[in-house]
């Protein structure tokens, strides 16, 4: 709750503003819709943050990806 406190603060919102905002959302989407499109923000922040390792250190990916060919 504190990660979601400090970045409302940087955006200048508050709970309203935040609950107005997942109102909108879940009629947009609908409920049943929801869980996927949760699923499918955490898949894509994995891989986001995996390209980002990779990019920080290529050497260990090569590494990786020779143990891989190898199995």
């Amino acid at each position: 709750m504190v990660q979601t406190t400090q970045f409302a603060e940087i955006l200048g919102m508050g709970a309203p503003e935040l609950i107005i905002i997942a109102v909108i959302i879940l009629l947009i989407f609908g409920g049943s819709q929801l869980p996927k499109l949760a699923k499918n923000l955490g898949s894509s922040a994995k891989e986001l943050r995996k390209g980002f390792d990779e990019a920080k250190n290529p050497a260990a990916d090569k590494k990786a990806d020779t143990t891989a060919d190898k199995a």
